[in-house]
């Protein structure tokens, strides 16, 4: 292309663009809205701009499919971040300024509570993650916008609280409620990185729009399906297979890519490697299924643990004084046919959750392991940002409850690393308090791209530079019940997590009107079995407590 217009610019009256595919073959993929394709427009008027270009620019609208007037307003407002990016690209440059932006690993683990080696938990066999969280920050109170799979992801790949989209259930795809709203990866892309998707990164199931085809360079694979047809088959190529939901567990000796998981790790590291020859910055993102349900990791994962050792260090736990409105009704786990629909789960079929849970665990731990060899292995480790998370944390017989969808620690807490190889001693750990709606401004802010508006998360930049360093007093968590509402929900739970407490309110829908109150203090209680809430000696703590809550809910909403 820079050849094309050195021999074009004296003869060069006008431009006129579009968003495009590299490889588009008809116009429906040359012809697009600015935001959409993978032809990079920064790099074209750059070019222009260093050729002297100062003539006019247009858009080309021609049979461009959709609403008129919001493919307008997004070309518009993907102009006016080109221009900005093109404007800062253009400036004269110091030596860190020149040099290309980082690239960015973006990690996503599906139902993974704080039950990491890293995190000290003696029992678990995760080498990769802890080896992850050597060369970078350990964040000990990061923190889920919300306990279920949409919302959560929702939140961090928009910025934007669950409140903010009106978003807490499955079904909603949030570009039904916020068509024009940029997303994390789409505001990358837009500024010039390639930005793919391998694996469960946006929700995966039960939506009328699949994934977010506006985020992505190139479609999305292995990013649709029910967590149950995940499921290996004698004889049968190893795909999704369309089954009835069967048992929670399966443990064969197969390879790892019998399941999802191992074939995302194989298309991840065939995309490192691909990506270590081109120039272009990528933010490659890779979302791993596990250890969600159905604990089906292969048998060699299993085999990393003993039965007995497990068992020994389950013990029997009070369910606690909790309101009712605070638990559920367990279905997701109910769901599977080796588990009651009602009653007690037994001895058994509880250690053998705990045991399936470990050796899902394990078994993302090593698929993790391998992208991060071959980041290493392709000599891009030092020019990428990596972040791993979690979508929400899990429960595993705690308070008589099963998988998501409480406001209590287990379900609210969540892992979260970010390696930035820029930033030096590595191998530290914060006990800041955190959200992961702070992972969009974060990232941007990392890799020194314009700014986004109305984004609800602040930038971690200043903790990664000082663990001692704080952005936010208190950590915000919601769920509605029912936990699987239809229409709106009946009640909404709003959490606080502060460094010593956990204050939650269960509040009509309709009304505002609070119907239950819960007060932990982590101090003496961090397994939240003893509900301070009304005690006289915890009145000033409760008070003070409900008016941060009610800042935080209001400041949502906004």
């Amino acid at each position: 292309m820079a050849k094309a217009l050195q021999q074009a610019a004296p003869h060069l009256f006008a431009v006129s663009t579009a968003g495009a595919d590299r490889d588009g073959t008809d116009w429906s993929q040359l012809i697009q809205p600015l935001d959409q394709g993978d032809f990079v427009q920064q790099r074209l008027f750059l070019q222009l701009k260093q050729l002297g270009f100062d003539g006019p620019v247009s858009l080309q609208c021609y049979a461009v499919p959709g609403d008129k007037k919001q493919n307008l307003q997004r070309s518009i407002a993907a102009w006016r971040k080109i221009i900005a990016a093109t404007s800062a690209a253009a400036e004269p440059a110091t030596p860190a300024a020149s040099a290309k932006r980082p690239n960015v690993l973006f990690i996503a683990v599906d139902d993974f509570r704080v039950q990491l080696g890293c995190y000290g938990d003696p029992l678990v066999k995760t080498p990769n993650i802890d080896r992850l969280a050597g060369r970078g920050m350990l964040f000990q109170q990061a923190y889920c916008q919300q306990a279920l799979c949409n919302p959560s992801r929702t939140s961090v790949l928009t910025g934007r609280y669950p409140d903010s989209l009106g978003i807490w259930n499955l079904p909603t795809h949030f570009r039904e409620v916020a068509p024009q709203i940029v997303t994390l990866p789409q505001h990358f892309r837009q500024l010039g990185y390639y930005a793919r998707d391998i694996g469960k990164i946006f929700h995966n199931y039960g939506q009328k729009i699949e994934n977010d085809p506006l985020s992505w360079s190139t479609p999305s694979i292995y990013d649709i399906g029910a967590h149950s047809q995940d499921w290996y088959v004698e004889g049968q190529p190893f795909e999704l297979h369309k089954l009835p939901k069967g048992p929670s567990f399966q443990r064969v000796d197969v390879p790892d890519e019998a399941y999802l998981d191992g074939r995302i790790a194989a298309a991840a590291v065939k995309e490192i490697e691909r990506q270590a020859d081109l120039q272009q910055p990528f933010f490659l993102a890779v979302g791993f299924w596990k250890p969600h349900l159905p604990f089906n990791a292969p048998q060699k994962y299993w085999d990393l643990y003993d039965p007995a050792e497990i068992e020994s260090s389950l013990q029997p736990q009070s369910p606690g004084d909790a309101p009712e409105i605070a638990r559920h009704d367990n279905r997701e786990v109910r769901g599977y046919t080796d588990i009651p629909k009602q009653g007690e789960i037994s001895a058994a079929a509880n250690l053998r959750l705990h045991h399936g849970y470990y050796a899902a665990i394990s078994f993302v731990d090593a698929q993790i392991g391998k992208v991060l060899d071959a980041l290493e292995a392709t000599g891009q480790a030092d020019d990428t940002i990596v972040v791993l998370w979690s979508d929400h944390g899990f429960h595993l017989g705690e308070h008589e409850l099963w998988c998501k969808t409480s406001n209590f620690e287990l379900d609210a807490h969540v892992p979260l690393l970010i390696a930035d190889p820029r930033v030096r001693p590595a191998q530290r750990k914060t006990t800041a308090l955190v959200e992961l709606v702070d992972l969009y401004p974060t990232l941007v802010d990392l890799c020194e791209l314009p700014p986004v508006e109305n984004l609800d998360g602040k930038s971690l930049r200043p903790i990664l530079h000082d663990p001692s360093h704080t952005v936010r007093t208190s950590a915000l968590t919601q769920h509605p019940r029912p936990a699987y509402y239809k229409g709106k929900p009946d009640v909404m739970g709003y959490s606080i997590r502060t460094d010593q407490y956990r204050y939650t309110e269960w509040r009509n829908f309709a009304t505002g009107a609070v119907e239950a109150v819960e007060l932990y203090d982590h101090q003496t209680d961090p397994a939240e079995l003893h509900n301070l809430a009304g005690q006289d000696s915890q009145q000033s703590t409760q008070t003070n407590l409900a008016v941060a809550l009610e800042h935080r809910i209001a400041a949502a909403k906004k």
